[in-house]
């Protein structure tokens, strides 16, 4: 599905609510639900851009949560929420581009042979902590399999790079 232009509006709907501490459910789910939504899914995160640089990114990896819903607590959440960012004003609305990821529900693998820049994202977890990396990321910063996966430890779970 992606990031089609219904489930856009639906996200734009979310943080304008938010924004503005109206209720977030009055943006209310399409009547026209794109083909493909899924439900359930392995996690929805979305992240929102300024002028192409990153404003926030907040998702869920909860399967049982339904999509539509879990994609406003996320929306909601990376306007408001994301801890390296001061919450979005409504000054910066005109400004925002979003971008929704549908996560498929989590693999185990056995090496970095299987992972496939550009489609596969990580979660690495160990010692209590838990990092995430979507897809775009390694891409979008030109990284290698060894790179995404030690920057996925040391800079999203806090573990050593080679952990």
């Amino acid at each position: 599905m992606g990031s089609s232009a219904i489930v856009i509006a639906f996200v734009r709907a979310v943080v304008e609510c938010a924004v503005r501490g109206e209720d977030i459910r009055q943006a209310a789910v399409p009547a026209e639900v794109p083909a493909g939504a899924p439900d359930p899914c392995g996690g929805v995160f979305v992240t929102i851009y300024k002028f192409d640089r990153l404003r926030g990114c907040i998702g869920s990896l909860d399967p049982s949560t339904p999509f539509w819903e879990a994609l406003r607590g996320a929306a909601s959440a990376a306007a408001l929420h994301d801890p390296r960012f001061a919450p979005v004003g409504a000054g910066e609305l005109l400004d925002l581009r979003f971008h929704v990821s549908v996560l498929a529900l989590p693999q185990t693998w056995r090496g970095l042979d299987q992972l496939k820049l550009g489609r596969d994202g990580i979660i690495v977890q160990g010692r209590g902590r838990r990092g995430i990396f979507l897809p775009q990321v390694a891409t979008d910063h030109g990284m290698d399999k060894e790179t995404f996966l030690s920057r996925c430890c040391s800079e999203k779970a806090g573990l050593p790079a080679d952990a």
